[in-house]
Protein backbone atom coordinates (compact mmCIF):
# COMPACT_ATOMS: atom_id res chain seq x y z
CA UNK A 1 0.00 0.00 0.00
CA UNK A 2 1.37 3.42 -0.99
CA UNK A 3 0.40 6.77 0.52
CA UNK A 4 1.56 9.88 -1.33
CA UNK A 5 1.91 13.30 0.25
CA UNK A 6 2.24 15.83 -2.56
CA UNK A 7 3.97 18.95 -1.25
CA UNK A 8 6.25 19.60 1.71
CA UNK A 9 4.86 22.86 3.01
CA UNK A 10 3.17 23.24 6.38
CA UNK A 11 0.38 20.79 5.56
CA UNK A 12 2.55 18.18 3.84
CA UNK A 13 5.27 18.05 6.47
CA UNK A 14 2.82 17.97 9.38
CA UNK A 15 0.78 15.23 7.72
CA UNK A 16 3.76 13.07 6.76
CA UNK A 17 5.36 13.26 10.20
CA UNK A 18 2.12 12.20 11.84
CA UNK A 19 1.60 9.36 9.38
CA UNK A 20 5.09 8.05 10.10
CA UNK A 21 3.98 7.05 13.57
CA UNK A 22 0.42 5.98 12.75
CA UNK A 23 0.70 3.93 9.57
CA UNK A 24 1.45 0.21 9.70
CA UNK A 25 5.07 -0.68 8.99
CA UNK A 26 4.30 -2.28 5.63
CA UNK A 27 2.72 0.92 4.25
CA UNK A 28 4.93 2.92 1.90
CA UNK A 29 4.93 6.67 2.61
CA UNK A 30 6.33 9.03 -0.05
CA UNK A 31 6.62 12.84 0.21
CA UNK A 32 7.02 14.63 -3.11
CA UNK A 33 8.10 18.25 -3.53
CA UNK A 34 9.81 20.23 -6.26
CA UNK A 35 12.27 21.53 -3.65
CA UNK A 36 14.60 19.46 -1.51
CA UNK A 37 13.75 21.53 1.58
CA UNK A 38 10.77 22.59 3.68
CA UNK A 39 10.29 26.37 3.77
CA UNK A 40 8.84 28.29 6.72
CA UNK A 41 6.77 30.39 4.34
CA UNK A 42 5.48 32.99 6.79
CA UNK A 43 9.06 34.10 7.52
CA UNK A 44 10.17 34.53 3.88
CA UNK A 45 9.66 38.30 4.01
CA UNK A 46 12.46 38.49 6.61
CA UNK A 47 14.97 37.49 3.93
CA UNK A 48 14.40 40.85 2.21
CA UNK A 49 16.23 42.55 5.07
CA UNK A 50 18.16 39.64 6.58
CA UNK A 51 19.41 37.23 3.87
CA UNK A 52 20.97 35.04 6.57
CA UNK A 53 17.46 34.13 7.76
CA UNK A 54 17.21 31.90 4.67
CA UNK A 55 19.41 29.29 6.36
CA UNK A 56 17.13 29.15 9.39
CA UNK A 57 13.84 28.81 7.50
CA UNK A 58 14.85 26.09 5.03
CA UNK A 59 15.07 22.53 6.37
CA UNK A 60 16.33 19.71 4.10
CA UNK A 61 13.66 17.06 3.63
CA UNK A 62 16.22 14.36 4.34
CA UNK A 63 16.47 15.71 7.91
CA UNK A 64 12.73 15.80 8.57
CA UNK A 65 11.52 12.23 8.28
CA UNK A 66 12.27 8.92 9.93
CA UNK A 67 10.53 6.57 7.51
CA UNK A 68 8.89 8.69 4.82
CA UNK A 69 10.76 8.69 1.52
CA UNK A 70 11.38 12.24 0.23
CA UNK A 71 11.31 12.58 -3.53
CA UNK A 72 12.27 15.76 -5.40
CA UNK A 73 9.98 16.11 -8.40
CA UNK A 74 7.51 18.58 -9.85
CA UNK A 75 3.93 17.32 -9.89
CA UNK A 76 2.42 17.87 -13.34
CA UNK A 77 -1.04 16.36 -12.95
CA UNK A 78 -3.19 14.03 -10.94
CA UNK A 79 -5.34 11.28 -12.47
CA UNK A 80 -7.76 10.45 -9.68
CA UNK A 81 -9.63 7.81 -11.66
CA UNK A 82 -6.43 5.85 -12.27
CA UNK A 83 -4.97 6.89 -8.88
CA UNK A 84 -1.79 7.98 -10.62
CA UNK A 85 0.37 11.09 -10.14
CA UNK A 86 2.46 12.28 -13.08
CA UNK A 87 5.69 14.21 -12.66
CA UNK A 88 7.75 16.41 -14.93
CA UNK A 89 9.74 14.16 -17.22
CA UNK A 90 6.97 11.57 -17.75
CA UNK A 91 7.64 9.69 -14.51
CA UNK A 92 4.65 8.68 -12.37
CA UNK A 93 3.58 6.94 -9.16
CA UNK A 94 0.38 5.12 -8.33
CA UNK A 95 -1.26 5.53 -4.94
CA UNK A 96 -3.76 3.97 -2.62
CA UNK A 97 -4.30 7.25 -0.78
CA UNK A 98 -2.98 10.69 -1.65
CA UNK A 99 -2.98 14.08 0.03
CA UNK A 100 -2.56 17.11 -2.21
CA UNK A 101 -0.62 19.69 -0.17
CA UNK A 102 0.81 21.72 -3.05
CA UNK A 103 -0.10 25.11 -1.61
CA UNK A 104 -1.08 28.02 -3.84
CA UNK A 105 0.60 30.30 -6.34
CA UNK A 106 0.38 34.04 -6.85
CA UNK A 107 -2.77 35.19 -8.66
CA UNK A 108 -2.56 38.09 -11.12
CA UNK A 109 -6.21 38.15 -12.22
CA UNK A 110 -5.31 39.06 -15.78
CA UNK A 111 -4.36 42.62 -14.76
CA UNK A 112 -2.30 44.06 -17.62
CA UNK A 113 1.43 44.20 -16.90
CA UNK A 114 1.19 43.08 -13.27
CA UNK A 115 2.83 39.68 -13.67
CA UNK A 116 5.46 41.02 -16.07
CA UNK A 117 6.49 44.01 -13.96
CA UNK A 118 6.09 42.85 -10.37
CA UNK A 119 7.98 40.69 -7.91
CA UNK A 120 6.04 37.88 -6.19
CA UNK A 121 7.01 36.73 -2.71
CA UNK A 122 6.66 32.98 -2.41
CA UNK A 123 10.24 31.74 -2.19
CA UNK A 124 13.64 32.72 -0.84
CA UNK A 125 14.83 33.70 -4.31
CA UNK A 126 11.86 36.08 -4.59
CA UNK A 127 12.86 37.83 -1.38
CA UNK A 128 16.48 38.14 -2.50
CA UNK A 129 15.36 39.56 -5.85
CA UNK A 130 13.25 42.19 -4.09
CA UNK A 131 16.17 43.13 -1.85
CA UNK A 132 18.51 43.49 -4.84
CA UNK A 133 15.98 45.59 -6.73
CA UNK A 134 15.62 48.04 -3.83
CA UNK A 135 19.36 48.35 -3.22
CA UNK A 136 20.09 48.71 -6.93
CA UNK A 137 17.52 51.52 -7.20
CA UNK A 138 19.34 53.38 -4.43
CA UNK A 139 18.47 56.80 -3.06
CA UNK A 140 14.93 58.00 -3.63
CA UNK A 141 13.59 54.52 -4.42
CA UNK A 142 9.83 54.36 -4.89
CA UNK A 143 8.34 51.05 -3.72
CA UNK A 144 4.75 49.91 -4.23
CA UNK A 145 3.25 46.80 -2.61
CA UNK A 146 0.03 45.56 -4.17
CA UNK A 147 -2.24 43.85 -1.66
CA UNK A 148 -2.54 44.48 2.08
CA UNK A 149 -3.31 41.04 3.39
CA UNK A 150 -0.88 39.64 5.95
CA UNK A 151 1.78 38.95 3.32
CA UNK A 152 1.55 42.48 1.92
CA UNK A 153 1.62 44.02 5.39
CA UNK A 154 4.73 42.06 6.36
CA UNK A 155 6.43 42.88 3.06
CA UNK A 156 5.73 46.61 3.32
CA UNK A 157 6.97 46.69 6.91
CA UNK A 158 10.15 44.86 5.98
CA UNK A 159 10.84 47.13 3.02
CA UNK A 160 10.42 50.25 5.14
CA UNK A 161 12.84 48.80 7.71
CA UNK A 162 15.35 47.87 5.00
CA UNK A 163 15.27 51.40 3.59
CA UNK A 164 15.83 52.85 7.05
CA UNK A 165 18.76 50.55 7.80
CA UNK A 166 20.38 51.30 4.44
CA UNK A 167 19.81 55.06 4.86
CA UNK A 168 17.73 55.22 1.71
CA UNK A 169 15.24 58.01 1.16
CA UNK A 170 12.45 55.66 0.17
CA UNK A 171 8.71 55.95 -0.37
CA UNK A 172 6.86 52.73 0.52
CA UNK A 173 3.19 52.58 -0.47
CA UNK A 174 0.81 49.67 0.05
CA UNK A 175 -2.36 49.46 -2.04
CA UNK A 176 -5.48 47.50 -1.08
CA UNK A 177 -8.65 47.28 -3.16
CA UNK A 178 -10.85 46.65 -0.10
CA UNK A 179 -11.65 49.09 2.66
CA UNK A 180 -8.90 48.23 5.12
CA UNK A 181 -5.58 46.47 5.58
CA UNK A 182 -5.79 42.83 6.73
CA UNK A 183 -9.39 43.01 5.49
CA UNK A 184 -10.42 39.49 6.53
CA UNK A 185 -9.57 39.97 10.20
CA UNK A 186 -11.30 41.58 13.21
CA UNK A 187 -11.61 45.36 13.33
CA UNK A 188 -9.34 45.94 16.33
CA UNK A 189 -6.62 43.83 14.69
CA UNK A 190 -6.98 45.76 11.42
CA UNK A 191 -6.76 49.09 13.23
CA UNK A 192 -3.60 48.09 15.07
CA UNK A 193 -1.96 46.84 11.86
CA UNK A 194 -2.71 50.11 10.07
CA UNK A 195 -1.25 52.08 12.97
CA UNK A 196 1.94 49.99 12.91
CA UNK A 197 2.37 50.52 9.17
CA UNK A 198 1.78 54.25 9.44
CA UNK A 199 4.18 54.56 12.39
CA UNK A 200 6.90 53.01 10.21
CA UNK A 201 6.37 55.48 7.40
CA UNK A 202 4.33 53.27 5.08
CA UNK A 203 1.73 55.11 3.01
CA UNK A 204 -1.44 53.02 3.29
CA UNK A 205 -4.06 53.43 0.58
CA UNK A 206 -7.22 51.37 0.82
CA UNK A 207 -10.14 51.20 -1.62
CA UNK A 208 -7.43 51.58 -4.26
CA UNK A 209 -7.38 48.67 -6.71
CA UNK A 210 -4.44 48.13 -9.02
CA UNK A 211 -5.60 48.09 -12.65
CA UNK A 212 -2.34 48.02 -14.61
CA UNK A 213 1.45 48.05 -14.24
CA UNK A 214 4.30 49.19 -16.47
CA UNK A 215 8.07 48.98 -16.08
CA UNK A 216 8.15 52.13 -13.97
CA UNK A 217 4.63 52.75 -12.66
CA UNK A 218 1.56 51.20 -11.06
CA UNK A 219 -1.84 52.44 -12.20
CA UNK A 220 -4.86 52.43 -9.90
CA UNK A 221 -8.41 53.37 -10.75
CA UNK A 222 -7.63 56.92 -9.62
CA UNK A 223 -3.97 57.72 -10.36
CA UNK A 224 -0.61 56.50 -11.60
CA UNK A 225 2.12 55.91 -9.01
CA UNK A 226 5.79 55.93 -10.06
CA UNK A 227 7.37 52.65 -8.99
CA UNK A 228 11.01 51.59 -9.11
CA UNK A 229 10.10 48.36 -7.32
CA UNK A 230 6.64 46.75 -7.45
CA UNK A 231 5.84 43.77 -5.21
CA UNK A 232 2.58 41.90 -5.81
CA UNK A 233 0.90 40.02 -2.95
CA UNK A 234 -2.65 40.57 -4.18
CA UNK A 235 -4.04 37.05 -4.06
CA UNK A 236 -3.58 33.33 -4.59
CA UNK A 237 -4.61 30.72 -7.12
CA UNK A 238 -4.27 26.96 -7.33
CA UNK A 239 -1.09 25.14 -8.29
CA UNK A 240 -0.56 24.32 -11.96
CA UNK A 241 -0.91 20.60 -11.20
CA UNK A 242 -4.48 21.35 -10.08
CA UNK A 243 -5.23 23.30 -13.24
CA UNK A 244 -4.86 26.56 -11.35
CA UNK A 245 -7.88 25.60 -9.26
CA UNK A 246 -8.32 25.51 -5.50
CA UNK A 247 -11.13 22.95 -5.31
CA UNK A 248 -13.86 23.27 -2.72
CA UNK A 249 -13.72 20.55 -0.06
CA UNK A 250 -15.99 19.95 2.90
CA UNK A 251 -14.96 19.20 6.46
CA UNK A 252 -13.51 15.76 5.63
CA UNK A 253 -11.14 17.56 3.18
CA UNK A 254 -11.65 14.89 0.50
CA UNK A 255 -12.02 15.22 -3.26
CA UNK A 256 -12.91 11.54 -3.45
CA UNK A 257 -12.67 8.43 -1.30
CA UNK A 258 -8.89 8.22 -1.70
CA UNK A 259 -7.74 11.79 -2.37
CA UNK A 260 -7.52 14.58 0.18
CA UNK A 261 -6.65 18.24 -0.42
CA UNK A 262 -5.03 20.03 2.50
CA UNK A 263 -3.98 23.60 3.25
CA UNK A 264 -3.92 26.44 0.71
CA UNK A 265 -4.36 23.97 -2.18
CA UNK A 266 -8.10 23.88 -1.38
CA UNK A 267 -10.94 26.16 -0.44
CA UNK A 268 -12.20 24.39 2.64
CA UNK A 269 -15.47 24.64 4.51
CA UNK A 270 -15.24 23.35 8.07
CA UNK A 271 -17.61 21.32 10.22
CA UNK A 272 -19.52 24.48 11.19
CA UNK A 273 -20.00 25.52 7.57
CA UNK A 274 -17.43 28.31 7.87
CA UNK A 275 -14.94 29.12 5.13
CA UNK A 276 -11.38 28.36 6.27
CA UNK A 277 -8.86 31.15 5.58
CA UNK A 278 -5.64 30.32 3.75
CA UNK A 279 -3.05 30.33 6.51
CA UNK A 280 -0.24 28.28 7.99
CA UNK A 281 -2.18 27.66 11.19
CA UNK A 282 -5.17 26.29 9.29
CA UNK A 283 -2.97 24.10 7.08
CA UNK A 284 -1.24 22.54 10.09
CA UNK A 285 -4.51 21.81 11.87
CA UNK A 286 -6.13 20.42 8.73
CA UNK A 287 -3.14 18.10 8.30
CA UNK A 288 -3.59 16.71 11.79
CA UNK A 289 -7.19 15.80 11.02
CA UNK A 290 -6.27 14.22 7.69
CA UNK A 291 -3.47 12.19 9.29
CA UNK A 292 -5.95 10.65 11.69
CA UNK A 293 -8.39 9.89 8.90
CA UNK A 294 -5.85 8.41 6.47
CA UNK A 295 -4.51 6.13 9.20
CA UNK A 296 -8.08 5.07 9.99
CA UNK A 297 -8.83 4.29 6.33
CA UNK A 298 -5.60 2.34 5.91
CA UNK A 299 -6.31 0.27 9.00
CA UNK A 300 -9.83 -0.43 7.75
CA UNK A 301 -8.49 -1.59 4.37
CA UNK A 302 -5.88 -3.79 6.01
CA UNK A 303 -8.68 -5.51 7.91
CA UNK A 304 -10.36 -6.46 4.67
CA UNK A 305 -12.60 -3.42 4.28
CA UNK A 306 -15.72 -5.56 4.04
CA UNK A 307 -17.81 -3.77 6.67
CA UNK A 308 -18.95 -0.15 6.68
CA UNK A 309 -16.32 2.48 5.93
CA UNK A 310 -14.91 4.10 9.08
CA UNK A 311 -16.33 7.38 10.28
CA UNK A 312 -13.91 10.23 9.57
CA UNK A 313 -13.19 13.13 11.89
CA UNK A 314 -14.44 16.48 10.58
CA UNK A 315 -12.12 19.46 10.53
CA UNK A 316 -13.23 22.45 12.58
CA UNK A 317 -11.37 25.72 12.15
CA UNK A 318 -10.28 26.97 15.55
CA UNK A 319 -7.10 28.96 16.08
CA UNK A 320 -6.20 30.95 19.21
CA UNK A 321 -5.48 34.17 17.32
CA UNK A 322 -3.54 35.94 14.60
CA UNK A 323 -0.15 37.56 14.37
CA UNK A 324 1.73 39.64 11.81
CA UNK A 325 5.13 41.31 11.81
CA UNK A 326 5.52 44.91 10.67
CA UNK A 327 9.23 45.62 10.32
CA UNK A 328 10.71 45.49 13.81
CA UNK A 329 7.24 45.50 15.33
CA UNK A 330 4.32 43.11 15.35
CA UNK A 331 0.60 42.91 16.00
CA UNK A 332 -0.93 39.89 17.72
CA UNK A 333 -4.47 38.99 18.63
CA UNK A 334 -5.33 36.37 21.24
CA UNK A 335 -9.05 36.05 21.74
CA UNK A 336 -10.48 39.58 21.81
CA UNK A 337 -7.27 41.26 22.96
CA UNK A 338 -4.71 42.85 20.62
CA UNK A 339 -1.02 43.17 21.54
CA UNK A 340 1.71 45.28 19.99
CA UNK A 341 5.33 46.05 20.93
CA UNK A 342 7.61 43.58 22.68
CA UNK A 343 4.89 41.05 23.66
CA UNK A 344 3.65 40.78 20.07
CA UNK A 345 7.18 40.51 18.71
CA UNK A 346 7.98 37.70 21.14
CA UNK A 347 4.79 35.89 20.10
CA UNK A 348 5.69 36.24 16.43
CA UNK A 349 9.15 34.80 17.04
CA UNK A 350 7.70 31.90 19.01
CA UNK A 351 5.41 30.95 16.12
CA UNK A 352 8.20 30.39 13.61
CA UNK A 353 10.59 28.84 16.10
CA UNK A 354 7.78 26.72 17.52
CA UNK A 355 6.93 25.32 14.10
CA UNK A 356 10.55 24.41 13.43
CA UNK A 357 10.76 22.71 16.81
CA UNK A 358 7.55 20.78 16.11
CA UNK A 359 9.07 19.29 12.95
CA UNK A 360 12.28 18.36 14.73
CA UNK A 361 14.48 21.22 13.49
CA UNK A 362 15.87 22.44 16.79
CA UNK A 363 18.98 24.06 15.32
CA UNK A 364 17.00 26.12 12.82
CA UNK A 365 14.52 27.10 15.54
CA UNK A 366 17.36 28.49 17.64
CA UNK A 367 18.84 30.29 14.64
CA UNK A 368 15.52 31.88 13.76
CA UNK A 369 14.96 33.05 17.33
CA UNK A 370 18.43 34.57 17.32
CA UNK A 371 17.80 36.38 14.03
CA UNK A 372 14.38 37.64 15.12
CA UNK A 373 15.27 38.79 18.61
CA UNK A 374 18.92 39.66 18.07
CA UNK A 375 20.05 37.51 20.98
CA UNK A 376 22.34 34.50 21.27
CA UNK A 377 20.58 31.21 22.01
CA UNK A 378 23.57 28.95 22.41
CA UNK A 379 24.30 29.87 26.01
Amino acid sequence: MRILVLGAGYAGVTLARRLESSLPSEAELVVVDESDAHLVQHEVHRVIRRPSVADAIRVPLTEMFDRAEPRVARVERLDRDAREVYFEGDDSLSYDYAAVCLGAETAYYGLPGVEEHSHPLKRVDDALAIRDAVLDAGEGVRIVVGGAGLSGVQTAGELAALAREENLDADVTVLERLGDVAPNFPENFRDAVREELTARGVDVRTETPVVRATADAVETDAETLPADVFVWTGGITGAAAMGGDRPLVRSDLRLDDRTFVVGDAARAVDADGEAVPASASAAIREARTVATNVARLVEHERGGGDDFAPRLDPYRFDVPGWIVSVGDGAVAQLGPKVFTGAPAKAMKTSVGAGHLTSVGSIRQAAELAEEELGVRTDG
